[in-house]
């Protein structure tokens, strides 16, 4: 396996990874933050679309004090793996993710509630059926959330250390090969994150659809 294959293979396993977990974190949390209108959900709310704009930076810091040998967490030896690199993208994605949910649930708040009560669902089954309305915001959020972890570098070298062949990236392999002068390997590199970005805005776009003509139904 040739070093750019290893990179790309090693990029998309840490992005979907990193972008599933926070899904599952994200999409009850946009749910729940956009169905119930309380003191607490208002407080929430921009606190997490705050948190989209907070520098990725400051994600690697924080993972790398926790993570080091001094941090709290530095007898797991996870620092310059692919397990900080995960949870350093975690920590950015999920206010972005969680932040594109919510907006999504509150035009049909009231009615849907509505609905619901007179269906007699349980809160459960609410969240499941919800989940099932605003399918194509959902995954346009997830999507959204990938894009922003496969092009983050910040954070991703300050916890994964850029080592060959096993926390190297694309977005920092672009990094180094540039500052090495190795322009020809950059713009590779760089030719290969616009691919991946655009079919996964095109696979985004068919199951968005998909997902609006399920919705009619």
């Amino acid at each position: 396996m040739n070093e750019i294959t290893n990179i790309v293979i090693l990029t998309l396993r840490i992005c979907f990874m990193s972008t599933i977990l926070s899904s599952l974190i994200a999409i009850p949390i946009g749910l729940l933050l956009g169905l119930f209108e309380n003191r607490l959900n208002k407080f929430l709310r921009p606190l997490f679309t705050a948190f989209t704009g907070i520098p990725p930076v400051i994600a690697g810091v924080v993972v790398y004090l926790l993570y080091s040998n001094v941090g709290i967490f530095g007898k797991l030896k996870w620092l310059y793996t692919t397990k900080t690199i995960v949870i350093a993208q975690m920590i950015i994605v999920i206010p972005i993710i969680a932040s594109h949910v919510f907006p999504a649930v509150d035009p049909i708040r009231k009615d849907f509630w509505l609905t619901s009560i007179g269906m007699g669902l349980s809160k459960t089954k609410m969240l499941v059926q919800l989940t099932r309305e605003i399918a194509a915001s959902i995954l346009a959020a997830v999507i959204a959330g990938f894009g922003r972890a496969i092009a983050e570098v910040g954070a991703v070298m300050i916890v994964g250390g850029n080592i060959r062949f096993k926390t190297r990236v694309i977005t920092s392999a672009i990094v180094l090969e540039t500052n090495k002068g190795n322009y020809q390997m950059a713009l590779r590199l760089g030719i290969v994150l616009i691919i991946i970005s655009l079919a996964i805005s095109f696979i985004a776009m068919y199951l968005s659809k998909g997902a609006r003509r399920d919705s009619i139904k």
